[in-house]
């Protein structure tokens, strides 16, 4: 591992984080965070890289964690304690687990009755809330759309209503909601959505005094250009009236690392079957652009043109592992290319690192930032021992 060491040969696959435009993501949301009085919070499922997080705790105050190992990073690197939601809590965990929260969300109503009570005693300040699904959502991909039909996330408000006793002083009581129906939306998006979760769980509701903070949940892409900040603001400006008492937090995660950096990998190469010319990167798509074959998502790739079907001037884009399908979509140059050319993935900072693997043993990129005086240093770079170590 190299830390602090300037780049001198990019012959390595490198993902580029650009301070610069970090700081303006954190800019855009701090503003929103101080207009609209709300609590906004880094979601590790999207951006966990802990080395930015000094410049981080300039703009916010805490993170979001929905495992034992992101709530430790929020303790020990972050430094303060984490907002943790998880599908199910582990016996094993719970404890260590609500000891580095400030909050503690449960998913189901089976594992607040058994877990709350211990969580609390491990954390006598740690804030009880539980996940609800306000059955509505407009994220178009089922893959990630947590109130489609059968989802494992939340509890409905029939099913709370008729199990949930508030004043039932056996189990610490429920004192906030967690909701999360986004994913890369815009605000008019979370006006339908809230107006479902008020319908359903706040307007003459038997737990809404007991409530004292709500978590809005991520997928909120106020970063992105074109999004409407101040729907955003007024719209929680007008929760604040209605509802004074609750305290609002967000938690996105792409919004903080949206077009903040690119992955730059190299032409190893060029083959060709059927017609079809197929570049072999450095890379692979399926363990180091995953999304790129889930949704699935097709990259901006700077200098080229992304197009539907195969052409005479079209290259395929191929990975490097044995998965056969490890390749993604056409793409036109206005040059053709060669064995050691450089192509460069756009916007490829948030939810890669974070779900990046070794499958195949192939060589991890590197992990790398531009500073603001141009210079660019090496926050990790992987070697052998790091896949061996994924096999002890």
């Amino acid at each position: 591992m190299h830390t602090n060491s300037t780049i001198i040969n990019m012959n390595n696959p490198t993902y580029v984080l650009k301070e610069a435009l970090l700081i303006k993501n954190l800019s855009i949301i701090q503003k929103v965070s101080q207009e609209a009085n709300i609590q906004i919070i880094l979601a590790f499922k999207a951006f966990a890289l802990w080395k930015t997080f000094p410049l981080f705790r300039k703009y916010i105050t805490a993170t979001t964690a929905s495992s034992l190992n992101e709530a430790r990073l929020a303790h020990e690197e972050f430094g303060a304690p984490a907002h943790t939601y998880s599908p199910a809590y582990l016996d094993s965990e719970i404890d260590m687990i609500a000891r580095m929260s400030s909050h503690l969300t449960f998913n189901s109503l089976s594992q607040y009755r058994r877990l709350a009570k211990r969580a609390k005693k491990a954390n006598e300040k740690l804030l009880i809330g539980l996940r609800v699904n306000p059955e509505y959502s407009e994220i178009a991909t089922d893959l990630y759309n947590p109130c489609s039909p059968g989802t494992r996330f939340g509890v409905t408000a029939d099913e709370l209503f008729k199990a949930y006793d508030p004043s039932d002083i056996e189990i610490p009581p429920i004192t906030g909601l967690h909701m999360h129906c986004h994913c890369e939306n815009d605000a008019d998006v979370f006006v339908r959505t809230l107006a479902h979760l008020e319908e359903k769980f706040l307007v003459s509701s038997p737990i809404t005094q007991n409530i004292s903070w709500i978590n809005f949940g991520g997928g909120h892409l106020m970063t992105r250009k074109g999004y409407d900040l101040q729907l955003l603001i007024d719209t929680l400006n007008g929760f604040h009236q209605r509802y004074p008492h609750i305290k609002l937090i967000m938690e996105p995660g792409s919004a903080f690392a949206w077009q903040t950096g690119h992955l730059e990998a190299h032409v190893v190469d060029i083959v060709e079957n059927h017609n079809i010319r197929t570049a072999i990167l450095d890379v692979s798509f399926t363990c180091h652009m995953p999304d790129c074959l889930e949704m699935p998502y097709f990259p901006e790739v700077r200098g080229a043109r992304h197009i539907e079907q195969n052409s005479e001037k079209a290259y395929r884009l191929g990975g490097n592992s044995c998965l056969s399908g490890d390749y993604l979509g056409y793409w036109e140059f206005d040059e053709p290319l060669s064995v050691g050319d450089t192509i460069i993935f756009e916007d490829m900072i948030h939810y890669t690192t974070v779900k990046t693997t070794m499958f195949n043993g192939i060589q991890h990129p590197d992990i790398a930032i531009k500073r603001l005086d141009g210079s660019i240093h090496t926050l990790r770079h992987y070697t052998y021992e790091d896949y061996k170590g994924r096999m002890d």
